[in-house]
């Protein structure tokens, strides 16, 4: 009999602390292999932490609510062979790994350029993790305040809202934003007229709303929080604009009916319409790379890769966006297998850190709903998302040899929100049409 330490693994790029939410089994239980022992959340995702092999547990070494950084042991665990197996080696050799990508010369800034207010911004803020007067400060929130040069006293000025006092991203968000909207401006030309000037946003938490007889009041759940944080700040940031045009998919619809009971039997999958709206956009973001960029500061970012995340609603009513990686690189079976893995395992919380992060465009899918389309949240730090609508027949002008002809067609409505510090109307319609132009124009008659 051996007893090993299960150990908080890697979860992905950044991600160096997980807050444990539930554990799943008890002092004394008896796990399989791959049998989940515990739920654990980050600032991306809720993921299960699996038994890498069968056996008994003999201690549970944290609590609910703790927060272990990777390579932290979790529990332990007695299995049936003679030799420990733990997976120790290789945690701590990606935690090294992790940190020394940081200090590489090549990807870490000049730290002799980028202080600001004595604080250094090298990936991972230096702030300490808690303030003097022991608020918890999570490593998100110290880069943050790090690339706004919030010192920690500064911090330690700010009232948390999270568990037990700990200051979150939002809490942050609202007080840099409170901050700049009543500093005075440096130079003249850059003041308000008097009519002009801007009243200070006051933060939502600070503006109760009262309920009435016979209301419920439901407590959001942890990530209907970070959904609302994110929409949030993703409309602080950015400029949205959105456009929007109609295309005629008639051949697309006629080819997928033709091929989707041949394509189930072949490859055991469904084929659905997303594949084919992630294969266009991919195609539009290679004609069009100045849409497949992140803006940071004054610097724009061209993307190299096509990521794509596709928005899934989930059984819980709430929204992950899993990314496809390299989405131009493959081909339409591999996309329709790629669409559904990811979907069935966004649902049944089976998805991987790095599975949700990475993105360089967005696809959110109003159709699935008969809503014929939307004015989508651009998913931050990208520069844009497409919605697409739903596909409904229509009658419509045809143009034909003998002349123009009223048919019933296949019709939708495709919306793209772009952020306009970076994307203008042109170049947004052109990448609009583009994506319409590859859908209108699909082979009815393609093979795999």
């Amino acid at each position: 009999m051996a007893k090993i330490e299960i150990l908080l693994p890697a979860m992905g790029e950044g991600v160096i602390e997980a807050t444990i939410t539930k554990w799943l089994v008890q002092k004394g239980d008896r796990v399989e292999e791959d049998d989940s022992l515990l739920e654990v959340a980050t600032d991306k995702v809720d993921s299960e932490i699996p038994a890498p092999e069968a056996g008994i547990i003999k201690e549970l070494l944290l609590k609910e609510g703790d927060i272990p950084k990777v390579g932290d042991a979790l529990l332990v665990l007695e299995t049936e062979k003679e030799e420990p197996s733990s997976d120790r080696s290789e945690v701590i050799l990606e935690v090294e790994r992790l940190t020394e990508k940081s200090q590489d010369p090549e990807i870490a800034k000049d730290k002799s350029t980028e202080k600001i207010k004595g604080v250094e911004q090298d990936g991972l803020s230096q702030l300490a993790n808690r303030t003097q007067s022991g608020k918890f400060l999570s490593p998100l929130v110290r880069q943050i305040a790090a690339k706004d040069g919030i010192s920690i006293e500064e911090l330690d000025t700010i009232d948390g809202t999270g568990k037990e006092d700990r200051i979150t991203k939002d809490d942050l968000f609202n007080y840099i934003h409170n901050k700049k909207s009543t500093e005075k401006p440096e130079h003249p030309d850059d003041s308000l007229r008097t009519s002009d000037k801007i009243e200070p946003v006051v933060p939502l938490a600070s503006k109760p709303v009262a309920s009435g007889i016979g209301d419920e009041v439901i407590e959001m759940d942890r990530m209907r929080k970070l959904i609302a944080e994110h929409m949030v700040h993703s409309k602080r940031t950015s400029p949205h604009v959105t456009s929007f045009i109609e295309a005629d998919v008639t051949n697309m619809v006629i080819w997928r009916n033709k091929i989707k009971d041949s394509f189930l039997k072949k490859e055991k999958q469904k084929i659905t319409f997303t594949p084919l709206f992630i294969e266009a956009a991919s195609k539009a973001l290679r004609d069009f790379p100045m849409i497949n960029v992140s803006l940071d500061g004054t610097q724009i970012i061209v993307k190299k890769k096509i990521n794509i995340g596709m928005a899934t609603a989930l059984p819980t009513g709430n929204l992950i966006v899993p990314v496809i990686k390299n989405a131009d690189e493959k081909n339409l079976v591999g996309l329709a297998k790629s669409v559904n893995d990811l979907a069935n395992r966004a649902r049944l919380n089976k998805l991987n850190p790095d599975e949700i992060t990475g993105g360089t465009f967005t696809i959110t899918n109003f159709g699935t709903f008969q809503n014929l389309s939307g004015t989508p949240i651009i998913n931050q730090p990208e520069a844009a998302i497409l919605g697409v609508g739903a596909i409904i027949k229509k009658p419509a002008v045809i143009e034909t040899e003998m002349g123009d002809a009223i048919g019933i067609r296949h019709l939708m409505i495709l919306s793209l929100s772009y952020d306009h510090r970076v994307v203008d109307g042109a170049l947004g319609g052109m990448f609009l049409k583009r994506v319409s132009e590859y859908l209108e124009n699909f082979d009815p008659n393609r093979t795999l």
